[in-house]
């Protein structure tokens, strides 16, 4: 066997590795799909076992649609209160709200958290704009990269505000708000800001 052929079976036999390896150990990235075709780019499901990218994305211009979506939802986690700058803290709710999503779901978290994204990602919002000394709110699409972005947010604010002055744990709370989205159910908080994101630009059109 000369050198191309060796190099070529390593190269298939760390490519076999990277598609096993599994989210925290234990989820699989191998059936999980996007459907949205304006998402596809920006939520990257890139196999990986402890999403933590230590920030090398932050160089480049839209680096940030190449780190794991679920170290997006750990970063955002650590946006509020108690949890600010504390990632390995954010990192065990968003491990044990996975756990609690299998267990209420019997699905795979990582396919749940696509599909409530896709679910609370606003595809219109209004902007302002000064003409003649008078604001004016004008109706816009949203860039799929921002439609990500806010889905997280409103996401991790909704499950933020479940466990605020709560005897119900914050990651319980992240669990269920997840679950809901996914299934484009209006308590959720996230799907609630989406609809009336959407509604405030209809009628500014």
């Amino acid at each position: 066997m000369d050198a191309a052929q060796e190099s070529a079976i390593s190269l298939s036999e760390v490519m076999a590795s990277l598609n096993e390896l599994k989210l925290f150990g234990k989820w699989s990235y191998r059936d999980v799909v996007v459907l949205d075709p304006s998402l596809k780019k920006y939520i990257s499901l890139k196999p990986v076992i402890v999403p933590h990218t230590a920030g090398r994305h932050a160089h480049r211009r839209f680096g940030k649609a190449e780190v794991p979506i679920v170290e997006r939802l750990i970063n955002k986690m650590m946006r509020k209160m108690k949890n600010t700058g504390k990632k390995h803290l954010a990192y065990n709710i968003v491990k044990t709200a996975f756990d609690l999503i299998h267990i209420k779901t019997k699905d795979n978290p990582l396919q749940v958290l696509v599909r409530a994204i896709e679910n609370a990602a606003p595809r219109e919002e209004t902007t302002r704009i000064v003409y003649g000394g008078i604001v004016y709110h004008v109706a816009v699409d949203i860039s799929p990269m921002r439609r990500a972005d806010l889905a997280i947010r409103h996401i991790t604010e909704g499950s933020y505000l479940c466990s605020f002055r709560s005897v119900k744990p914050i990651e319980e709370c992240l669990a269920d708000e997840i679950i809901a989205a996914a299934n484009y159910d209006s308590r959720s908080y996230a799907i609630q800001r989406k609809e009336e994101i959407e509604r405030i630009a209809l009628s500014s059109r």
